[in-house]
């Protein structure tokens, strides 16, 4: 291809016709001479470049050109062409596909005969006859320039236009790079001539007409014969038909002047142009040419597909992501360069754990219960407990970059680094990382705090010192439960189930700040998903800190796989396009708590979903044991809800990303709401989907253990003043609550722990099912 091809030539029009040649005058036969005289000594200039190489280009002052001239680096005999990536999801469907230039790489088995002999006829119809350089063609090309006064006839051959493409190949999207490499100059022709020269001593001339066929641009972002195959006939180059095969090698001069979408006419006469030539070389005979050439261009033009924006089912946050894991992750390459360069150079075949199928449940839910005209926008994600590997990732506003049609690019399920924004505050939703925390530190299942309605933040250790309230007594120095009812004592399950914030606070005073920073840590919360690190202040505990869904929903994996911690996995393989693996990032879990620590979380969070839990209207469709946890952020700007079944998570935040609207009167989904709570907005759409998502799955009970309830007070039970966690009384389930969490068989599914209660108190009314 000529590197001027790329450059968009003025619209011929259907009606293009050569003009007449002009008159001669005396002046323009001097002229003509000159030029004649020149492209003498050019021509002389190659030939002793040809037969002298050495003194040619000393002659030149290209010293170093001469002295690479016996050689010429492996990656410009066959360069590492930048490719089409396809990007897979667990099924093997395509999500899309993404590149810097269209291109797939063939092998010459996998093209058409007939484009090969089309593209050689009417490039360089002696390419099999001469070397390097056609020396009859330069004659040729200087007589015709010369008796036309303009440059009307070229003489590169096949071989010198690869070397000029790989030139402008290897330049990149640097344009200053790629006029070096398009500079038509003495100098230039030289070191074109050289490496053509070596080309032929090394590769054979099928194998350089393959390479020229895989780098030459036919137009429409369309690079190599394969891209141009699928773009203009939706079909593979192994399949071209004669005349679809001509129309594509006559496009190479110059793709703008014969596009056949823009230009039908000029594009089927340059077609048929080539067919001419196909029959003066024998290459098919004087029939076939007519046959071809009464056949109309016959498009089937497909639009170049490229990038996330491509993806079908909301799959676009998840194939953005993708690309943020291939140029971030150290697997794929040690500095950030070398990552980008094998992102770009492309080529892949990533195959992904995205599950199709809970990909759509999750999608649908997020859409037809949040409108995308809504104030509001959801999120959600899901991932599979003991891998880690995310199987679905939705959002209610689409992949794209028309904000009149509220499209984002900003992928609300991940940290900022991985594509996404600043997060939001999960509100209770992180009160398990401190259960989990506190359990590890050693309190007991039934730890029991007075958790009055108000309270002073209380002093609290930190990991470098201690923090203190400086503003006891006034509004910012109190922390508040959601209800007035709610005022304990309460034990832990109690606690969950119903939100209490004083109590959490009590038990963050207790294990210090400290404790439940490494525990968040842990479980994969390292800092807040603007990259910022987690302040240790008491209302970490409360999740005041910005997270993502993403975040949260493999916290809560962690729990389903009784405290194995799994990061977050989206590439399951990759191969080139030559079936070479390219190694990929494997599965890194550890074990993070307990078995014991992790079952007494899953039977706590058990309870939200049950009778007096803040979830507790949130059943599956078939029923099966489900835990999770609520999540309200002041002045209801933000609700979550996050939970899960033995062997699936998923996390869903509900709120406006951008202006923080307060969710209290308002249409969501069509549907009015008063307040919204995380089990009144988030809640049903995790429903919905995790109902549609599970269907094909095993129902998957979780190891639970048995927690008594606290027992009324009884004056004989202990003495006045026993301290918590030393009293006598052994408790019992309260009225309605056999201990067993739903799902779970009475006839095998006994307790496989019993606690002794603390100080017994008296059952809390259930209460309002708001939480913070």
């Amino acid at each position: 291809m000529s590197p001027k091809s790329r450059i968009p030539a003025p619209d011929p029009g259907d009606t293009w016709v050569p003009r007449p040649r002009r008159r001669q005058t005396p002046l323009g036969i001097l002229r003509h001479a000159a030029t004649f005289l020149g492209s003498s000594v050019l021509g002389g200039v190659l030939l002793a470049g040809l037969i002298l190489p050495g003194a040619g280009a000393v002659g030149l002052g290209a010293k170093n050109g001469a002295e690479g001239f016996e050689s010429i680096p492996d990656d410009f005999k066959t360069p590492p062409l930048t490719q089409a990536t396809q990007i897979y999801d667990a099924k093997g469907g395509l999500i899309a596909k993404v590149y810097e230039r269209d291109r797939t790489v063939l092998t010459a088995e996998q093209m058409s005969p007939l484009i090969r002999k089309a593209q050689v006829d009417i490039e360089d119809a002696r390419f099999y006859e001469h070397g390097a350089v056609d020396l009859k063609g330069v004659l040729r090309a200087i007589t015709k320039n010369a008796e036309s006064g303009a440059a009307v006839q070229g003489a590169s051959t096949l071989t010198q236009q690869y070397v000029k493409n790989v030139n402008v190949e290897m330049a990149g999207d640097d344009p200053v790079a790629v006029r070096e490499a398009q500079r038509k100059t003495l100098g230039r022709k030289i070191q074109e001539l050289r490496y053509a020269i070596k080309l032929e001593e090394d590769l054979p001339k099928e194998q350089i007409l393959t390479n020229y066929l895989n780098i030459t641009f036919y137009g429409h972002q369309a690079y190599g014969i394969q891209a141009a195959s699928e773009r203009y006939f939706s079909k593979d180059a192994k399949d071209l038909t004669l005349p679809e095969a001509a129309m594509l090698a006559g496009l190479v001069q110059n793709p703008s002047q014969y596009d056949p979408k823009l230009h039908p006419v000029a594009a089927q006469k340059r077609r048929d142009t080539v067919i001419d030539k196909m029959v003066e070389n024998k290459h098919i005979t004087a029939e076939q040419a007519k046959e071809a050439k009464a056949a109309p261009l016959g498009l089937n033009y497909r639009d170049p597909q490229n990038g996330c924006i491509t993806a079908q089912a909301g799959m676009g946050f998840f194939c953005d992501y993708v690309r943020h894991v291939v140029k971030q992750d150290p697997a794929f390459g040690k500095s950030a360069a070398e990552r980008k360069k094998l992102w770009d150079t492309g080529g892949l075949n990533i195959y992904t754990t995205l599950d199709p199928d809970k990909q759509a449940a999750a999608q649908n839910a997020v859409s037809t219960k949040v409108y995308v005209t809504d104030p509001v926008s959801a999120a959600m994600t899901m991932v599979e407990p003991g891998t880690g590997k995310i199987l679905a990732m939705a959002q209610t506003r689409p992949y794209g970059l028309a904000k009149e049609k509220n499209q984002t690019v900003v992928n609300l399920n991940v940290d900022a680094a991985m594509g996404g924004g600043i997060g939001f505050q999960p509100g209770s939703n992180f009160k398990p990382i401190v259960a989990a925390a506190a359990l590890e530190a050693g309190l007991p299942a039934t730890q029991q705090y007075d958790s009055p309605n108000r309270m002073d933040w209380p002093t609290m250790t930190t990991c470098d010192g201690t923090w203190k309230n400086l503003n006891k007594g006034r509004k910012d120095g109190v922390i508040p439960n959601e209800s007035p009812s709610e005022k304990g004592p309460y034990a832990l399950k109690q606690a969950m189930a119903l939100s209490v914030n004083t109590y959490f606070v009590q038990m963050e005073q207790e294990i210090g700040l400290c404790a439940v920073k490494q525990m968040a840590n842990k479980l994969g919360v390292t800092g807040k998903a603007s990259g910022d690190p987690l302040q240790e202040v008491p209302a970490l505990g409360l999740g005041t800190q910005e997270v993502s869904p993403l975040t949260m929903a493999n916290v809560y994996a962690t729990f389903a796989a009784r405290g194995d911690y799994c990061a977050p996995l989206a590439i399951n393989r990759i191969t080139t396009v030559d079936g070479k693996d390219v190694p990929v990032p494997p599965a890194r879990c550890n074990q993070v708590m307990s078995t014991d620590t992790a079952d007494v979380i899953n039977s706590v969070l058990l309870g939200v979903t049950e009778k007096g839990g803040t979830a507790r209207d949130l059943r599956l469709d078939d029923d099966r044991q489900i835990a999770g946890k609520t999540g309200t952020t002041d002045e209801k700007k933000s609700a979550w809800f996050t939970g899960y079944t033995g062997n699936l998570a998923g996390s869903v935040w509900l709120g406006s990303p951008g202006t923080k609207v307060p969710m209290r009167n308002i249409r969501i989904g069509g549907q009015y709401q008063a307040e919204v709570f995380g089990a009144t907005g988030p809640g049903p759409i995790w429903q919905k989907a995790m109902s549609d998502a599970v269907r094909t799955m095993p129902d998957k009970e979780f190891t639970t253990v048995y927690i008594p309830d606290p027992v009324k007070h009884d004056p004989g039970c202990a003495t006045p003043g026993t301290p918590p966690g030393q009293a006598t009384c052994t408790g019992a389930p309260s009225p309605g609550n056999t201990g067993r969490p739903r799902g779970t068989n009475p006839a095998t599914g006994g307790p496989t722990a019993r606690y002794t209660p603390t100080t017994p108190v008296t059952p809390p009314d259930p209460g309002d099912p708001s939480d913070q």
